[in-house]
């Protein structure tokens, strides 16, 4: 039997019912906290270490429990995150169209492209990574699972995560290359003797 659980029946359930808060404040705060760092534990101390050190039951026993430990943590929190919410504000009150503009065309032109065509910018890297020529593959190699050719040899182009599901792996023809998205582009993982000549 499966049964699930949602994240308002887990707040009722726990009597910790949701700030009523106007549109927007909440992701906007979100946002703001992201980037001031207010909660994280060197503010507010580390929360999965803390509730296992918790021995009360109630919201009310948590809260208690939790100021008597860290009393000015959520004054240290509110700070910075308001902080950071006048930053955003004058940010805000000087951005212009040309700045939409800008932000929009990157958005719906070149991360849109870049998406969808970054496996013929990996093909190209290994290819000159192998001192080998690419091309894209053809629609009746791409309905085989074979995103490009680099030399002679078929390739497909995974994700790193993919690597450990066996079954899919064993369907698959020619050479793996593996990707893993990072903060600043992509990690690429291959075998180099695929591509000997």
């Amino acid at each position: 039997m499966k049964i699930t659980l949602s994240s308002a029946e887990v707040r009722e359930l726990l009597d910790a019912p949701p700030p009523k808060l106007p549109t927007y404040v909440s992701p906007i705060l979100n946002l703001a906290n992201r980037f001031a760092s207010g909660t994280r534990p060197k503010v507010v101390g580390q929360m999965s270490e803390l509730i296992q050190q918790f021995d009360g039951r109630t919201l009310d026993d948590w809260a208690a429990w939790y100021q008597e430990r860290y009393p000015d943590a959520m004054d240290k929190a509110i700070r910075l995150i308001r902080n950071k919410l006048t930053e955003f504000k004058n940010v805000i009150d000087n951005i212009t169209d040309e700045m939409i503009e800008l932000w929009v065309k990157d958005l719906v032109l070149v991360k849109t492209f870049i998406g969808l065509k970054f496996q013929e910018a990996i093909l190209k890297k290994v290819a000159d990574a192998t001192g080998q020529v690419y091309a894209l593959a053809s629609p009746e190699q791409e309905a085989n699972g074979i995103d490009g050719l680099i030399g002679d040899r078929e390739v497909s182009i995974k994700p790193s995560s993919w690597r450990d599901q066996v079954i899919q792996r064993e369907n698959l023809q020619g050479a793996l290359i593996y990707y893993h998205k990072t903060d600043d582009g992509l990690e690429i993982e291959f075998k180099s003797s695929d591509f000997l000549q």
